[in-house]
This record gives C-alpha cells, sequence and structure tokens, in this order.
C-alpha cells in the first residue's frame, strides 16, 4: 500500500484549444496516445532551473493540449488529470488568466460534492495573492493566501468538505523538500538513466514535484494554519448512519457457519482462534510469494533484518491515520516531524518499510471487518505475496503472467474444496499499472512496444481471473472498487472492472454516507459500504482505523456472510440480489448504501416464505 506521494492537487475542467474537427471517442483509457521526453542527464536540475524545466514543460503541454483537443475522452477522471498537467504549466509559466479559466470550468466536470466545492481554491488564492503583492515569496503574498483560502472555506458546508480538508491538511503536514527529492532520484531518475526520458505516464510526476517545490512547500505553515482554522471553527462529528443500519447475528440460535475467503496479503489467525477453519491441525491456508511461487505461512513475512522495525512501523501507520482524522497524538506528531525533516537519501528506505508493513497488516484488517458481529463467520486465508518495493521487483514478464494465471485458479480451487462460499478481494490493478512497471524496468523499446506487452500480460490475467471466479458459481466474490477515482471499467482494473454474475463491486463512503474522495466509480460498481476511516484489528492485536474501499468491501462480506448464516441454501446471485434491492439510493443518485439490517431482514423473509 505505497504512501501517496504529492500533495493534493486542485481538480480541473475542460479549458483547451478549439478544434473544428469531430473528435474522436476514447472509451477505454488504453487507447489514449502515449509520448516520450527525452531527458539529458539529472531530473533534480531540471526542477531547480526554470529555464530547463520551460523547455520540459513546453514539450508536455503541446501533447496534452494535443490530446485533449482530438479527443472525446469517457471518462472525466482522466479528462481532468490532462488538465490537471495544464493548470500546474499555467501556474508555473506565470499564465495565470489561462489558469483561473480552468480552474472555473472545472465545477462542470466534477461528480463529488466536496471536489466541486473545494476545486481551484489553492489556485485562485496563489494568483490573486500574487497579483496583490508583486511576488511569491512576502509576508504580505503568504498572508493573502491565508485570507482568500479562509474567505472561501468560511462558507462551505463543513458535512461535506471535513474528510477531503483533513486529507489536504495531513498531506501538507507531511510535505519536505527531502520528501520530494527523494522520490524524484529514487523513483524516476532510475528510469532516466536507463531510457534517456520518461513517458506521458510519468512526466506529470516531475510537473507535480516542480509545482510543490515552487508553490506548496513555500506555503506550507500558512496552508495548515488555514485549514485547521476552519476545522477547528466546527469541529461537529459527522452523523453515524451505520449504527441504526448494523446488526450483530446472536450467538445462540443455531445458524448455519459460513467459510470466508480473504484473498488478501495473509491473516493473524491467532486473532481469530475460533473463527479459522482448520486443514489437518493447521489454519486453512494456500499462498504465493511475489514471485508467484508457492509459499507456506499465514502472514506476508517480514524480511529478518527489518522485523525490529515492525512496532516503529506499526505506530507510523497509526500516526498517518491518526492525521487523516485530524487527531493531535504523538504518533501523528512524529509522522509529521519525520516527514517533513526526511533527508532525500533516507526516502527509499522509509517508504519501502512503511509500504511492506502496510501490505503485511492488510489483510488482517480486512478480515476485522468481515468477521464482525457474526460468530458464524469461518475464515480460509488466500496469501497473496504483493510488491513494496519503489521500484518493481520482480519485474513484469511473460511467465510470470502465466504463473500468476495459474495461482489464481489455484486460490479458487482451493476455497472450493474447503466449502467457501463468500471471497473477499480488498486489490486490483491495471493495464496501465503493467505498463508502467515495464517502463520502470526498462522493458520495451519504445511506448508502443511497453503498451503491447502490457496488453499481453494483462490480458492473460484477467482471462484467468474471471475464468477462476466462473468456475465457482457457488462462491460470491466481493471486489473493491479501487482507490483512484476513476472509472474502474473506463482504466480496466481487475477485478473491479470484470462482469460475472457471482461478482459484487464495492465502492467506498464515509460514516455518514458521503462519497470518500478516493473511491473509483463506474457501471460495475453497484453498491457502497463504509470505507473510510475504519477500526479494525492488525497483527498483534492492535486496532487502526484505515481508509480505502479495501476497508469498504469486507463490509459487503461480512454482510454476505450473515445472509447465508441465516438462509444457507442461498445462491451467490441471490445474496446480490437481496444486498442490492435492500440498498439505499442517495438523493444524488449516486450512491446504493447498503442496509444490513434490512438485508439479513429479507433472507429471513425469503427464507420463512
Amino acid at each position: 500500500m505505497p504512501i501517496r506521494l504529492f500533495v493534493a492537487l486542485v481538480a480541473l475542467a475542460l479549458f483547451g484549444p478549439v478544434n473544428a474537427q469531430p473528435k474522436q471517442r476514447i472509451e477505454k483509457a488504453d487507447d489514449l496516445p502515449r509520448f516520450n521526453y527525452e531527458i539529458d542527464g539529472q531530473l533534480e536540475p531540471l526542477v531547480r532551473d526554470d529555464t530547463k524545466f520551460a523547455a520540459f514543460g513546453a514539450e508536455v503541454r503541446r501533447d496534452t493540449e494535443s490530446t485533449l483537443a482530438k479527443y472525446d475522452i469517457a471518462d472525466r477522471a482522466t479528462e481532468r488529470e490532462l488538465l490537471t498537467k495544464l493548470l500546474l504549466l499555467d501556474l508555473l509559466d506565470g499564465r495565470y488568466d489561462s489558469a483561473l479559466k480552468r480552474a472555473a470550468l472545472i465545477r462542470d466536470l466534477q461528480d463529488k460534492p466536496a471536489a466541486k466545492l473545494l476545486s481551484g481554491l489553492t489556485a485562485r488564492a496563489i494568483v490573486a495573492a500574487e497579483r496583490k503583492a508583486g511576488n511569491v515569496t512576502s509576508s504580505e503574498y503568504r498572508t493573502e493566501v491565508a485570507r482568500s483560502i479562509a474567505d472561501a472555506l468560511k462558507p462551505l458546508p463543513y458535512d461535506v468538505i471535513a474528510n477531503d480538508l483533513r486529507e489536504a491538511k495531513a498531506s501538507v503536514e507531511t510535505l519536505g523538500e527531502g520528501r520530494l527529492i527523494g522520490a524524484l532520484r529514487e523513483q524516476l531518475q532510475p528510469i532516466v538513466d536507463k531510457s534517456g526520458g520518461l513517458s506521458s505516464d510519468l512526466a506529470p510526476r516531475v510537473i507535480e514535484i516542480k509545482y510543490a517545490l515552487t508553490y506548496i512547500l513555500p506555503l506550507k505553515q500558512t496552508l495548515v494554519d488555514a485549514y485547521e482554522s476552519y476545522l477547528a471553527a466546527h469541529r461537529v462529528v459527522k452523523q453515524d448512519i451505520w449504527a441504526a443500519r448494523d446488526l450483530t447475528l446472536p450467538a445462540d440460535r443455531g445458524y448455519t457457519p459460513v467459510r470466508i475467503g480473504i484473498w488478501d496479503s495473509g491473516v493473524d489467525t491467532h486473532l481469530f482462534p475460533q473463527r479459522t477453519v482448520m486443514d489437518s491441525g493447521k489454519p486453512a491456508v494456500i499462498a504465493f510469494d511475489r514471485y508467484a511461487n508457492p509459499a507456506t505461512g499465514e502472514l506476508m513475512p517480514i524480511p529478518s533484518d527489518l522485523e525490529s522495525r515492525v512496532p516503529d512501523m506499526k505506530a507510523r501507520l497509526k500516526g498517518f491515520s491518526d492525521l487523516r482524522s485530524n487527531i493531535d497524538s504523538p504518533e501523528a506528531s512524529e509522522v509529521k516531524q519525520f516527514f517533513s525533516t526526511l533527508q532525500p537519501d533516507a526516502y527509499k528506505k522509509a517508504v519501502e518499510e512503511l509500504s511492506l508493513v502496510g501490505d503485511w497488516m492488510h489483510g488482517t484488517h480486512v478480515a476485522g471487518i468481515t468477521v464482525k458481529g457474526n460468530p458464524y463467520a469461518q475464515l480460509v486465508v488466500g496469501r497473496i505475496g504483493f510488491d513494496w518495493h519503489l521500484l518493481p521487483d520482480p519485474c513484469p514478464s511473460r511467465e510470470l503472467a502465466e504463473r500468476d494465471a495459474r495461482n489464481m485458479q489455484s486460490y479458487v480451487d482451493f476455497f472450493k474444496r474447503h466449502g467457501v462460499r463468500v471471497v473477499n478481494m480488498s486489490w486490483g490493478g491495471s493495464v496501465k499499472d503493467f505498463e508502467e512497471a515495464l517502463e520502470q524496468c526498462n522493458i520495451g523499446k519504445t511506448t508502443d512496444e511497453r503498451k503491447a506487452l502490457a496488453r499481453e500480460y494483462f490480458e492473460i490475467q484477467k482471462n484467468a481471473l474471471t475464468k477462476a471466479m466462473a468456475s465457482a458459481p457457488q462462491i460470491l466474490f466481493v471486489a473493491a472498487a479501487g482507490n483512484s477515482n476513476n472509472d474502474a471499467s473506463f482504466i480496466e482494473d481487475i477485478p473491479a472492472g470484470i462482469v460475472l454474475p457471482n461478482l459484487i463491486v464495492v465502492g467506498a463512503v464515509d460514516l455518514a454516507g458521503d462519497e470518500a474522495s478516493f473511491t473509483s466509480y463506474g457501471p460495475t460498481v453497484v453498491v457502497h459500504a463504509n470505507g473510510y476511516q475504519v477500526e479494525s484489528v492488525i497483527p498483534g492485536g492492535e486496532k487502526l482505523a484505515e481508509s480505502g474501499t479495501s476497508m469498504a468491501a469486507p463490509q459487503v462480506s461480512n454482510l454476505a456472510g450473515k445472509i447465508l448464516a441465516v438462509d444457507p441454501q442461498l445462491k451467490a446471485t441471490d445474496v446480490i440480489a437481496i444486498i442490492r434491492s435492500t440498498a439505499d439510493t442517495t438523493a444524488d443518485g449516486r450512491r446504493r448504501l447498503i442496509n444490513p439490517r434490512k438485508a439479513v431482514e429479507a433472507a429471513m423473509t425469503k427464507k420463512a416464505a
């Protein structure tokens, strides 16, 4: 679970050159054009030197404007990503009128209420302050930025924007020059060293780093104070809609035990002693490592030289969680201090350790959500070995893709042999992920060659996963929608973009049912559940609040387990139908919130009939 590197960027709206020719429709992200940018030498001088950066930025601007002019892109999020590049380049080039126009038009493209209200806020403040102060370095400039943001935030509804604002505050609080330059040196420079350039998929990261160094880092305390001032003026606890909807199955009703597969990074089964399926006296576990080779053990292993670091990394995960909730804790203070002062040469170690421990604890956290309130739930573990390195290890290959494909069927066959009725899948990947990994590994001489290889490897895995799930119609597979704020079908995410009668895809909302800023969406995402700061257990027994569609999916797996405990004769399609029919559609029509109490009652009524 890699840390999100960059501060939250303002969202954009359509603003580009007029094109009299009909635009070509783009229905999939993979159909967008690719570009490559040659880079001579080191990236750090590129972001430090305005003249050098201007030439690079001009190339990116040319290709981005061309893409927007020629293509009608089906996914608004992808269009906004392209426009984000142009807004940041506008600011860096001093094209303030253009930047303001882009920021103003974004509201017609934004769908999520909080994003619509907050879009362009920082850009507008920067431009207004620079025009009044005449520079971007003086105390007058910083004062004007603070005033502009405060004035913009003041009339906005707290219950709508609070989560997004807390996340923005946490992103800025952990920002530091060393962290930015470390990412440049450790993640992007190795690619340039091998290939002599960056593709249009990775070039935006250079722009984001330049923007953060130029505008956000100098305003760090100004932004933090402005956000905190608004949050402190309200400090309202959002209404919990889930307490009234939830239910706990009584242990004395004699309902049927239900076996649930946790297809994830592994589970600390010691925390679930009465709820783990045993196989020959040991917990029922199937495992493959990150090289797709057979493995043993219930949890993703921690390298021996890092075992002593686990307590510190757990504390750091808690610190990030507390920051997201705007909780002032010792762990949160440590995280702010550590990452704000992190030196570039320490970046790789710090981020990889955190990614490793984040992956390691993930499956246990998911399992805790899945079994909550259901004494009839029994766990079967399917352990995946996730890669936690900054650069891929291993690199993509046809051999690896084929091993992964065989393993997908092995996982499902294992679940079938152990009588599993529900499988939770809080993970995913897209064809673009393959393409980016190939570039990082310097595999493929051109962008077209990488595109072809990525498609080949992706289709091998997608077809295998689809076939494996289809081979078990008696199992209900529950997938997380993804955290990229994209249409899962447009970017071809798997499993979220797959359509099968025994698969249900889940988006994330918060405690009050408001849409999470990160949640993906699209035609396959049919229900939503709480995925914001959900508390659960992690290996060792500590409690931690985590956010993501990874936390929303097991809420639905939990509900499915309760429905099947009440009526084990139901088919997977029946369970999906009950969950969908009892979900509540929100006023804006964008979300269908699960209602566990209504769903279980409907299952009971159906059984009685």
